[in-house]
């Protein structure tokens, strides 16, 4: 059945085929009647055309679809590629205004306290061979760095020179717990040493019993001999409670350090102190404490009705 189906449709097809050949050729000689016969004819085959556009215009949209993918794919490429460059370049950025700030206040430190120095770029954190607190920086004996020399952030004091390399060397941070160095009190001059605990807390103990310790002293590198390892004025850190020491001979306190050890990008090394230090030109200046105002509003007062009065009789 689905075979003489296949065959009377086929068979169909050919005879409209050969009547429309008929219909053309009797309007090509002049035939009158082939006028309506034409709207007739295309009216029949309107919906066989339709069917073969519709069957063929899917395919044709596929190999152009084809075609045009090669080009897209590399469009999508260049555009990935130069996101990629541009996140590069806005982290680039970033990275070097955030150390060109630091570096600023440095400088800054260090023109005030009439250092010479040598700047670096810290480029690697800790020590594998002996679990110390250290930091890796990428100036050396090239540049003038030597072994024990005094490193300072924007803040103050980070650490020592422990050793170099023509284009490195390695710093002794100044919370390690092998780390000592001799402060004074800016307030009131009495000296002491200063001990790393491995954090960013520190132990302050005071040579002269009979010294005065108070919170928030602000503490001084006390300075070495030809200024090696340590440079004298130095900001350090500040004292944030006094210990009970009752019954000791030496009196101690805790300390916080000026420098954020664990944040350094970029540090200075110290070639050259001036006329003996800064001496306290380089305390640092406490942050106000704000005051909270407190504003009071009157509330008002109700009116209070008189009380009337009775008047005597004589």
């Amino acid at each position: 059945m689905a075979a003489g189906g296949s065959n009377r449709s086929r068979l169909l097809l050919v005879i409209l085929l050969v009547t429309s050949l008929f219909l053309i050729t009797l309007d090509l000689r002049g035939v009158s009647f082939t006028q309506n016969s034409r709207s007739v004819t295309q009216t029949i085959l309107a919906p066989f055309q339709r069917g073969v556009s519709d069957l063929f215009t899917p395919v044709g949209n596929f190999f152009s679809d084809i075609k045009s993918f090669g080009a897209t794919k590399n469009k999508l490429k260049i555009l990935e590629e130069e996101n990629i460059k541009l996140r590069k370049k806005a982290i680039f950025n970033k990275d070097t205004a955030g150390q060109l700030k630091k570096l600023q206040s440095v400088l800054d430190l260090a023109g005030r306290g009439g250092y010479k120095v040598v700047s670096a770029r810290v480029i690697g954190k800790g020590s594998s061979s002996t679990f110390s607190q250290t930091i890796t920086i990428d100036s050396g004996s090239n540049d003038g760095v030597k072994k024990d020399m005094t490193v300072m952030g924007e803040l103050g004091l980070v650490g020592v020179v422990k050793s170099t390399t023509a284009t490195s060397s390695i710093v002794l941070l100044m919370n390690d717990p092998t780390f000592r160095v001799g402060v004074r009190i800016a307030r009131s001059q009495s000296v002491g040493v200063l001990l790393g605990e491995g954090g960013s807390n520190y132990t302050l103990k005071l040579l002269d019993p009979s010294g005065s310790i108070e919170v928030g002293d602000v503490l001084l590198s006390l300075g070495s001999d030809n200024d090696r390892p340590f440079i004298p004025g130095l900001p350090v850190g500040y004292v944030k409670a006094v210990k009970n020491t009752t019954g000791t001979l030496t009196q101690e306190a805790s300390v916080r350090s000026y420098s954020s050890l664990g944040s350094l990008g970029v540090v200075s090394i110290i070639v050259k102190s001036y006329n003996g230090g800064p001496k306290d030109a380089l305390v640092p200046v406490p942050t106000p404490v704000p005051t909270e105002t407190i504003y009071v509003t009157q509330s008002p007062v109700p009116e209070v009705s008189p009380v009337p009065t009775s008047k005597a009789k004589n």
